[in-house]
């Protein structure tokens, strides 16, 4: 092998090497900045991966060799390969420019741009040799920055035979290390660039998650809010107004009203308290009981049946939330006499039927209140219906899949 031959060889590989240790050393640092912000708190989703196109300019430096040897003279025709310099140099600015945007990267004009400077750096590199093949490694990056999934690896196995190719007609074995190169510069760019995506994309997922988790407490603790407010006030308002008539004809009946207002009030400070923690669980039984004393204060004659296997904790826990409800709108809004609540379940579901011969709702829109528990019990796999029955006054109709089975059951009708 002639000196010269060899020594050019030499620098070659040795910037390949250089090229990659710094790929590999910025790769390196990126990851260290990451860790400290993540450590810091300070990690956002858009400080993680290269911020711009700024990251892959010092990449052209791997051109210079061909620039100093157009600059000294030692090229043929050195008008158009300036022009071809300045060409290949523009497009790859805006090839990598656009990398970083997804909806840019996978535009049309990109790939456009793409094509064009592989044209230009496969024209430079046959028409001129030497130096001038550094570009293959300068398109590899271009190329890694752009193509993503099943596209990367035949272009980069295709793009490092071409170099291989044209390296070995213009300067023969010497060039070998060009392929390498240009096959390294593909795969390690498209691997980065990759990973960095990935990791900004499941942070912004985790901040969206944490997002969405506090929006569902704030609509759990509004619904139970309301849920809760609204049965303790209609409670408090029906007993005040017994208290009112029973004042001038029974006294000790009215002081047992209002020791009963005393009493809600403290079980209503409780319910807030554990509503706001979020460990309150309904019991069907304690709501069914607190249904039938609200509607016999409020003069509703009320008749409580309950049928079927023991409920599971949260089956009755939302089946007690719909009893609340329904029963705080009997009693504010239907103008009955009578209620019925019963419930009856199978190995299967569980059904709760609540009906009043009262004016019913005509066309007015359902309450907030069954609203959220219509979303409520779709999300547990149940249903609420609610309307005009079909005799008269209004029925509420809620049903839920068994969860968990038991052995037993229970019959049990209750009436005032």
């Amino acid at each position: 092998m002639p000196v010269k031959s060899f020594w050019q060889q030499h620098a070659r590989l040795a910037a390949l090497k250089h090229s990659g240790a710094a790929l590999k050393h910025s790769s390196k640092e990126q990851l260290a900045e990451m860790r400290a912000k993540e450590k810091s708190g300070r990690s956002r989703p858009e400080d993680l991966g290269p911020p711009n196109g700024f990251a892959m300019l010092p990449w052209l430096l791997m051109g210079m060799g061909s620039f100093s040897n157009l600059l000294q003279g030692k090229t043929d025709n050195p008008w158009l390969a300036g022009l071809g310099l300045l060409a290949f140099n523009s497009l790859y600015i805006n090839v990598v420019f656009r990398a970083f945007s997804k909806q840019a990267r996978e535009a049309r004009a990109t790939k456009v741009s793409l094509l064009a400077l592989a044209a230009v750096t496969f024209a430079l590199a046959i028409g001129y040799g030497g130096s001038w093949l550094m570009f293959f490694p300068l398109l590899g990056l271009a190329t890694g920055s752009v193509l993503r999934g099943r596209q990367l690896a035949p272009a980069g196995f295709l793009l490092s035979i071409a170099a291989a190719v044209v390296g070995g007609f213009k300067d023969g074995w010497d060039a070998a290390g060009i392929a390498y190169g240009t096959f390294l510069s593909v795969m390690v760019t498209a691997a980065i660039l990759a990973l960095a995506e990935t990791v900004k994309e499941l942070r912004t997922t985790r901040e969206e998650l944490a997002r969405t988790a506090v929006e569902r407490e704030r609509l759990r603790f509004s619904r139970d809010l309301h849920d809760l407010l609204g049965h303790t006030l209609s409670v408090i308002v029906v007993k005040a107004e017994a208290t009112r008539r029973l004042a001038r004809r029974d006294l000790d009946a009215a002081l047992g009203q209002v020791s009963d207002i005393e009493s809600v009030g403290r079980q209503a400070l409780t319910e807030i308290r554990e509503a706001v923690t979020g460990y309150r669980e309904g019991s069907l039984a304690t709501e069914l009981d607190r249904a039938r004393d609200l509607l016999d204060a409020a003069g509703i004659e009320s008749v409580v049946r309950q049928s079927g296997p023991p409920l599971a904790p949260q089956t009755a826990a939302l089946l007690g939330w719909v009893v609340r409800e329904s029963a705080t709108n009997v009693v504010r809004h239907s103008g009955a006499a009578r209620c019925e609540i019963e419930v009856t379940g199978t190995a299967e579901r569980t059904r709760l039927l609540i009906t009043d011969d009262g004016r019913g709702v005509g066309s007015a829109a359902p309450g907030s209140g069954l609203t959220g528990l219509a979303e409520r019990l779709a999300a547990a796999g149940g249903s609420l219906e609610s309307g005009p029955a079909p005799r008269g006054g209004f029925r509420v109709s809620a049903e839920l899949p068994v969860t968990e089975f038991h052995t037993g059951h229970v019959v049990e009708e209750r009436t005032p």
